[in-house]
């Protein structure tokens, strides 16, 4: 039997052409989504730009945003559940 983690990390090593080409094909894949109607694949461009090494700009904004909403949430159901303990 094949031990797939190893073939994976075999075939798929930091910088290897195979992620380049995965990158460029989800890129294609994506943007041929975008352009037909009732298809929502289009977020494969972001994926293949991710393959690709490039980051958004909005990256870390978007990180920021995500994490402030996760604390908020996480605090408010914290609170909500203590003070129906009361």
């Amino acid at each position: 039997m094949v031990d797939w983690k190893a073939w994976f990390k075999k075939v798929f090593y930091k910088d290897s052409p195979a992620i380049k080409v995965a990158g460029v094909l989800l890129i294609i894949i994506g943007f041929a989504a975008l352009i037909t109607p009732f298809s929502p694949g289009s977020w494969l461009i972001f994926i293949g730009l991710g393959f690709w090494g490039v980051r958004l700009a909005f990256w870390e904004r978007l990180k920021v945003m995500l994490k402030d909403k996760y604390n908020s949430w996480k605090n408010r159901k914290s609170s909500g559940s203590n003070s129906s303990l009361r």
